[in-house]
């Protein structure tokens, strides 16, 4: 099969290397930069090349603000059988945008990110595939994954939008917060620098990244969470309530437990 990837940043290179050995694959990046380190596929700088090259499945790895600008500037030079497909981190708009471009889609979410993952060993890694979209792109992409040992769970775009607000924005959010308010330590016990390294790696990731995550528009409803769950929190530290802290201790051990 003849695949497109846009986009040669962390996701596109690790999509290439994982394709381009069992398919004819071509990475579409402008920066010139970013191609001194694809091997094994077509590089391509203009998309007019695309034409040429005729793909039967596109690949977009960009980061989302410009996931739908990247695809506009494809639709032109693809078949109308082509299948176009995303990776993004946050559907919000994708849906409309897949209905109304007439061209079969699918849509996906690998749950693991190239700072974090071992991309040698994904096996106790996530990926989300969305349920709507064309049946032979989810056929295509499901093999992928279950050859890559994946779990793999599938959404609805709306569902998927919910999930992540929960399951990163969390998260997110409550390691900016640390990494805000944290002071240099000279002898910093285990836990501060397991929470160290975690903050460090969220950080090294491009800020769209982090960014499309945190404005998920289903994400600040998560930050209320937390500052409701820290306002509880210190209301009992500074009333010194050892009965309700300990109730408060028994109940989130109960909680990550199931």
């Amino acid at each position: 099969m003849k695949i497109l990837i846009l986009g040669a940043g962390k996701m596109g290179a690790f999509f290439t290397d994982l394709l381009s050995f069992d398919h004819e694959v071509a990475v579409l990046e402008k920066d010139p930069r970013r191609l001194r380190f694809i091997y094994n596929a077509v590089r391509m700088q203009s998309p007019e090349e695309i034409r040429e090259f005729d793909p039967s499945l596109a690949i977009n790895c960009v980061t989302l603000n410009h996931t739908i600008e990247a695809f506009e500037e494809i639709l032109p030079f693809l078949k109308p059988a082509c299948i176009i497909s995303d990776v993004a981190s946050v559907k919000t708009n994708l849906q409309a945008f897949y209905s109304a471009c007439g061209l079969p889609y699918v849509s996906t979410h690998p749950m693991f990110g190239p700072t974090f993952a071992n991309l040698g060993n994904l096996e106790k890694e996530n990926t989300i595939l969305i349920r709507e979209g064309d049946y032979l792109g989810k056929i295509f992409f499901k093999d992928l994954y279950d050859r890559l040992k994946l779990n793999v769970f599938e959404y609805t775009f709306e569902e998927h939008d919910r999930v992540v607000a929960y399951s990163l924005g969390i998260p997110f959010a409550s390691t900016l917060v640390f990494a805000a308010t944290m002071e240099h330590q000279d002898a910093p016990g285990t836990t501060f620098k397991r929470h160290m390294k975690i903050a460090r790696g969220l950080l090294s990731e491009d800020d769209y990244l982090l960014t499309e995550i945190l404005f998920n528009p289903r994400t600040p409803r998560q930050i209320e969470r937390i500052q409701q769950e820290l306002s509880d929190l210190q209301d009992m530290i500074r009333r010194r309530d050892t009965v309700a802290m300990k109730t408060y201790l028994a109940g989130l051990r109960k909680k990550i437990e199931t």
